[in-house]
């Protein structure tokens, strides 16, 4: 059975804004069994689509404004649990179909006592509510391919039933993570079910390194441990070889930011985190200073490391762009979008795509073409996606610009609509023709303006 895979092993446990795919992949490289990623809520993640990120060789799941909701890659395909926050049923069954074939099992969040997700009845709201929380889990045990488990917290009283899930228990549903953990309490629902229990929420009083999860173990009664924040602080805690400098793993974790091109500001939360009482240090104020992950790298000496990974990077994303042969649109939802790039110099002065497009607009009588742009954080690069007569158009590449991004736009538009955009070379189009003819009057004005025409007054030495 699948979920026998829950019984003895260590875990990463699920962290908001620290259980992304860096520290995701460090856990694993100290001797994790299993990764949580952070919770991430229901009505995002449907609304997400599913890309092969062929550079970083990750998949991504991005929401509609591009934002990478979550992100993750062969080396944990087997070994990540997907936690979401839900309260309805048919939204978790969406969400974990969605991400099923990327990771080794799906999670709801019943544990979270925090405001941003009880408030919308998830997290431990749910446990007041044992309707719900046995529709949403048959939901997802019956309609998904991967093993399913819950993070719960102790309730003053409990009545345990046998469960098809795995079940991990973290304390007081009014409890914080300051409070004392329960070993007896955890011990009463280990010895009450059948399946497979994680205990978690030794961090504070009992597990300081390695050596102390066997102990943690047996206080609990359980064959499972997963660790938060004796992790987010070394997470060398999960090697039987002991515990590392912190620094060394702070190194390891922002190779792995800059490989996955993180996010700099989660890149910085997490490495605050590591820091702890040293964050207001000179190394700690650099940290906090800097703005992108090539920022970060110079407080730990490691530009080198970043420069050579952004150049493996950008000659990666340049080779898949000249591997990709002639463009073909393709469809991504309701957009028609080809792997196209506006460059300048493929356009006569002041001639643009955007400018054929909008002239064949108004040609055709449809209405004038709107743009849509958005800008990723993580490398500042642009997309822009064009509405024209109802139907939608842009290019897969990033560009380095807003302007560039629109041009790429129409470039893909007037392509698939098979019109002239303009490019040198090309028969002349009535646009072009147009704008030489009105550039030759400009210029014939100029010289007149300048030389003095019939019945000029000025002389030459006043020009």
């Amino acid at each position: 059975c699948m979920v026998n895979s829950f019984s003895n092993i260590t875990a990463l446990a699920p962290m908001v804004r620290v259980g992304t795919l860096p520290m995701r992949l460090l856990a694993l490289d100290f001797g994790a069994d299993l990764v949580y990623c952070e919770e991430l809520i229901d009505i995002k993640m449907v609304q997400c689509r599913r890309v092969v990120n062929e550079v970083l060789q990750t998949v991504d799941f991005v929401a509609p404004d591009e934002r990478v909701m979550f992100r993750t890659c062969e080396k944990e395909k087997d070994r990540v649990v997907f936690q979401m926050g839900t309260a309805d049923p048919q939204r978790a069954l969406q969400v974990g179909r969605l991400v099923e074939k990327d990771v080794a099992a799906v999670d709801v969040n019943m544990g979270c006592p925090k405001e941003y997700s009880t408030k919308g009845g998830m997290g431990a709201a749910l446990l007041s509510d044992p309707d719900k929380i046995e529709a949403i889990l048959m939901k997802l045990v019956t309609g998904v391919s991967v093993p399913v488990t819950c993070k719960i917290r102790i309730l003053p009283s409990v009545r345990c039933e046998q469960l098809t899930v795995s079940v991990k228990n973290t304390g007081f549903k009014e409890e914080r993570p300051r409070n004392p953990v329960h070993c007896d309490y955890i011990q009463a629902v280990a010895q009450a079910v059948s399946i497979p229990i994680i205990a978690n929420g030794g961090s504070l009083d009992l597990v300081k390194s390695h050596s102390d999860i066997d102990e943690f173990k047996k206080a609990t009664g359980t064959s499972s441990v997963m660790l938060a924040r004796a992790a987010m602080w070394n997470a060398s805690v999960f090697s039987s070889q002991g515990t590392i400098p912190v620094d060394k793993v702070m190194e390891e974790y922002l190779k792995y930011a800059i490989r996955y091109e993180n996010h700099a500001f989660n890149t910085k939360y997490c490495l605050c985190q590591m820091l702890r009482d040293r964050v207001e240090s000179p190394l700690g104020k650099q940290v906090q200073a800097a703005q992108t992950n090539a920022e970060i790298s110079e407080a730990f000496g490691l530009q080198e490391f970043y420069q050579q990974t952004h150049k493996e990077l950008q000659a990666r994303r340049e080779r898949l762009q000249t591997s990709s042969g002639p463009e073909r649109p393709f469809k991504d939802g309701d957009v028609t979008c080809m792997a196209v790039r506006f460059q300048r110099r493929e356009y006569p002065a002041q001639i643009t795509p955007k400018m054929f497009l909008l002239e064949w607009s108004r040609k055709e009588k449809v209405e004038q073409p709107s743009y849509e742009t958005v800008q990723r954080s993580q490398d500042r690069g642009f997309q822009s996606t064009v509405t024209v007569d109802r139907r939608k158009y842009r290019s897969s590449l990033w560009s380095k610009s807003k302007k560039f991004a629109e041009q790429a736009a129409a470039i893909v538009c007037l392509r698939v609509l098979g019109i002239p955009e303009g490019r040198i070379g090309e028969e002349l189009s009535d646009l072009i023709c147009k704008r030489k003819r009105e550039e030759k009057i400009n210029k014939d004005v100029a010289q007149t303006s300048t030389t003095g025409g019939p019945g000029s007054t000025c002389s030459p030495s006043s020009t």
